[in-house]
Order: structure tokens, then sequence, then C-alpha cells
């Protein structure tokens, strides 16, 4: 049974491959498999097993980069139906074409709603800031949830913990200017950015694929809504500038209404963008992934040395090692979003080195921070930002840790490529697990908005007592 479901993965993961070609229909792609589970049956047949009878179904069925030239040469006009915005026909048999749209732009209207609402109800910038996530992420799960058809089971997975958040975000008791109140609005994002994985795979989180999905998804998110966002700032400009010409006041206007709507229903349409044409995106990420790889790796090996010769860890700056974080932050998400772009059955290349290369340069930089923040920590004393931090910074060691070991293995024939996308995948709710132990634990734990007494060095010989947040 176990060989058996070994075989079904690799059966997905070769599906998965030839869906990424905008030339092949879903039609196609049935029928593909069809024959692969034949050659499969035949082979099974003559006495091989699982595994040699898919190796050589494969080798039978063809070089699929043929098979989707042929299929692009035969349906040239594909590529280009796919960027209409609402096909002529629909998947779902009696479902008019153009209900997905109207859905979508109801749900982009509601969030724009839901945050003019917030403006209004919501009092102080910071109380704000916590709630922005909670009030946009029901309008993109509610797409999900009309998308893959949720069960009674899976919207309680959601609902639960999106309640638990909304209830601390709101009753802890924080501190006006406090540090924790700015980091649980920060990490609440994060677990947002998990409950919406679970949303998007439909409640199927322990699919490897899936949630390998969803980290696909996150990054053809970004780039929709980046585009979306460019169009909308020239857009704007544009406006603005025509109106100042006549006299105009626009910026009222433009704060108060157009980008309360804009923004959040902006990141509703991308959603629904990505589920929509996906495949055209797909053929652009590997591009993006191959030029900014070595860029990163570039940067990263001019700051490590930097970092290192700065003088004494103590006295680097603490807006360095935030800039550091956030570096390294898109540095695990340039990572994610490569490997989802990768073919798993392809053997390991140059690229595969240089990725390599990207994550022994970001352990190397991690590895610099953390030394700084501990010595920071003996130094000075302890608080709610620099423990945050550091947890942060051990769970990216730890992440990066496992992705290069398991790639040097990888690129010496001693581990198939499914073993780095499992190490990724499985590792990101160690983010969300820490996300909600800073949003959930971190304000009690903080005790009265009273500062910390710690000390700050003054001189080499001397030490005052102080009041000091970081």
């Amino acid at each position: 049974m176990e060989s058996h479901a070994e075989l079904e993965a690799q059966i997905d993961r070769w599906r998965g491959f030839v869906q990424r070609s905008q030339a092949i229909s879903p039609a196609d792609v049935d029928e593909l498999e069809d024959h692969l589970r034949e050659q499969i049956a035949d082979r099974q047949a003559t006495g091989l097993d699982d595994e040699e009878a898919f190796l050589v179904a494969i080798k039978r069925l063809g070089n699929l980069d043929a098979v989707s030239h042929e299929f692009a040469r035969e349906h040239s006009d594909r590529l280009w139906k796919q960027l209409v915005l609402v096909p002529e026909g629909s998947d779902d048999a009696g479902t008019p074409p153009w209900r997905e749209l109207a859905v979508v732009l109801a749900l982009a209207v509601g969030a724009g709603v839901a945050v003019k609402a917030g403006l209004a109800w919501i009092n102080g910038d910071e109380a704000l800031m916590r709630n922005v996530g909670l009030l946009v992420f029901p309008f993109l799960a509610a797409y999900f949830a009309w998308k893959r058809r949720f069960s009674v089971a899976v919207t309680v997975t959601l609902f639960v913990p999106f309640a638990a958040l909304a209830v601390a975000l709101n009753l802890y008791p924080f501190a006006s200017g406090g540090s924790t109140g700015m980091l649980a609005a920060l990490h609440a994002l994060v677990v947002l950015w998990l409950l919406a994985g679970v949303a998007y795979v439909g409640g199927r989180w322990r699919s490897d694929r899936r949630r390998m999905d969803f980290v696909r998804f996150t990054g053809e998110l970004a780039i929709y809504f980046t585009l979306l966002a460019l169009g909308g700032a020239v857009l704007i400009a544009l406006t603005l500038a025509t109106l100042r010409i006549i006299g105009a006041d626009f910026e009222p206007v433009l704060e108060d209404w157009i980008l309360p709507f804009a923004v959040p229903g902006a990141l509703v349409v991308a959603g629904w963008l990505v589920e929509a044409k996906q495949q055209v995106v797909e053929n652009i990420a590997p591009v993006l992934t191959r030029v900014f790889t070595p860029l990163t790796v570039v940067m990263l090996l001019v700051l490590l040395p930097v970092l290192a010769t700065a003088g004494g860890f103590v006295d680097i700056d603490r807006n360095l090692l935030i800039l550091m974080d956030a570096i390294l932050v898109l540095v695990l998400c340039l990572l994610l979003y490569s490997i989802s772009a990768r073919d798993s059955l392809a053997p390991p290349g140059l690229f595969d080195a240089l990725q390599l290369v990207l994550v022994v340069a970001a352990l190397g930089v991690d590895a610099v921070m953390l030394t700084a923040m501990l010595t920071r920590i003996a130094e000075f004393g302890y608080s709610p930002n620099k423990i945050a931090a550091l947890g942060l910074n051990v769970v990216l060691l730890v992440h990066l840790f496992g992705a290069a070991w398991l790639a040097v293995g990888f690129l010496r024939g001693r581990r198939p490529f499914t073993a780095i996308e499992r190490w990724q995948t499985r590792y990101l709710p160690v983010y969300g697990a820490w996300a909600a132990v800073v949003v959930l634990l971190f304000p009690p734990c903080s005790g009265s908005p009273r500062p910390c007494i710690v000390y700050r060095r003054r001189s080499a010989k001397a030490r005052t007592p102080t009041n000091w947040w970081p």
C-alpha cells in the first residue's frame, strides 16, 4: 500500500509538471495521464515494481517538452485565449461565465467597505493597524470558500483561530506606543497568511503538493498585486496632475475613498487573477527566479564581510539588524518561489548549485546577526522586540540549514528534489507557530506597560540603569 501511495505521488508530480504548459488543456492532461497509467500497468504486469514501471512508462510516453511544443504548434491560439478575463466557456456546467467575476468584484468592494468602516469606527492608528488584516482576510477566504465549496470542518478550522486572533488583538491591554502592539500587528499577518493557505488548499493542508501550490500562489499573488498597484499608481498620478492644472484638490478624495477601497480590493482581485491566469504567470516565474537569484547572491556576499567587519557587535545599529531581517525574509521567499517553479523530475544543474550558494550566504548573514543580537541582549538586557527578532532568526537559521543540507545531498545525487520540496513546505507551519506565540503570549507575558529596567552601556568602565525599549 505504501509503494502504491508513492506511485500516486509521483504521478501527481508528473501531472503538475504537465499542467504548467499553457498549450496543454486539462482534457489533454487527463488523456496523457490515462496513457501513462496504461503504460505503468503494462510494465507492472511484466513483474516490474512501481518505481521501475513509472520510470519506464515515462520514457515510453516521450519527452514532455516535445509534447508541449507539438501541442503549442497545433493550438497556438490557447495562450492568447488565456489572457481574456472572462472566457467564452465555463468550467462548471450551467454556470454563467460572468458569475465568478461578479463574485470577485462584490468581495473586493466588501473588503473596501470593511476597511473604510474600520477607519471610521476604530480609534487610534495602532488599533487600526492591528485590525487591518482581520478586515481584509475574510473576503479573500470567502472567495476560496466559494471556489472550493468549503465543508463545515474547513469552515470551523478557519473560524476558530481567526476568532482567537481577533480577540487577542482587541482585548489585550496594549500600551500606547509600546512595542508589543506593533509586534502583534506584524506577526498577526503571518498567522493570517497561513490561514489563507488553509483556505486556499481547501483544508488539505497535509498534502505537500497543495502546500507547494500555496507557495506558488503567494509568489504569483505578489506579482499580480504589484502590477495592479503600479498601474493604479500611474492612473492616480495622471489624475492628480490633471486636476491640479485646473485647480481641483483631489487628495482628500484619494485618501478618504480611493485608497481604502483600492488596496484591499486589489488584493482580492489579484487572488482571483492567480486562480484564473496562473499558467500565464508561471511562464514568468522561472525567468524572475533566474534573474534575481544571482543578483541576491552578489548582494549577500557583499553584505556578509561588511557586517562581519563592522566593529563590535554591540555597536551595530538596530535599524541595520531590522533591515537585514527583512532581507533574509525576502531571500527565503525567493528560495521558496524558485523551488515551486522548478521541475522536480529534472536532474541537478548549475542553477541548483547557485541556490545552494544563496542559502549558504544567507546562513552566514543570519549567524552574524544572531551573534550581534545575543551580544546586545547580554549588554543591554532583553525586551519584547529583541526576543521576537531573536526567535525569528533562530527559526530562519534552522530552515536555511535544513535547506542547505538537503541541497548538498541533491547535488551529490543522494536525495531526490522532492525531499527539498517537502522540507520547505512542512516547515512553513513553524513560522505560523512562532507568530502565534508572539501575538498570544508576548502581550500578557510583558505584564504592565512599564518599560523594562535594564542597563545601557555609557562607557567602557561605567554603566547607568535606564528605562529602555529598543
